[in-house]
């Protein structure tokens, strides 16, 4: 089964998406917090991460790194999703190791077949 991790800190945003990607048949785990993301993926195989870049702590740019850091998540997909998108942003988040992004807030009538195009590259 294909095993999602959701990075996002708003807890209504994350109930919607966990929800959402669990109807579609894929496994989840969300995390509110970027420690326990990376401590996360340290004891779990994802396929996909699907990353908010506006997260308190420590903001997604700096979370993506440390993930393409690690051996063991460099080669996991990672998604920034994000609501302020700004001219570059998209290039910005690509260049800095991001497959892709996904705009807030989300349009649960394509996110099926955005997150499926994810899993597929």
């Amino acid at each position: 089964m294909t095993h999602i991790l959701v990075v996002e800190d708003n807890p209504m945003n994350m109930e919607l998406v966990v929800d959402l990607l669990e109807s579609y048949g894929y496994e989840v785990t969300g995390s509110l917090e970027s420690a326990r993301a990376l401590n996360l993926v340290k004891e779990t195989k994802f396929d996909l991460i699907l990353l908010d870049m506006q997260l308190p702590e420590m903001d997604g740019l700096e979370l993506l790194k440390k993930f393409k850091d690690e051996p063991n998540t460099v080669k996991i997909p990672v998604v920034a999703v994000t609501a302020h998108v700004m001219k570059g942003d998209e290039e910005r988040f690509i260049k800095a190791g991001c497959i892709g992004y996904i705009s807030k807030p989300i349009d649960v009538h394509q996110f099926k077949s955005i997150v499926a195009g994810y899993l597929e590259t």
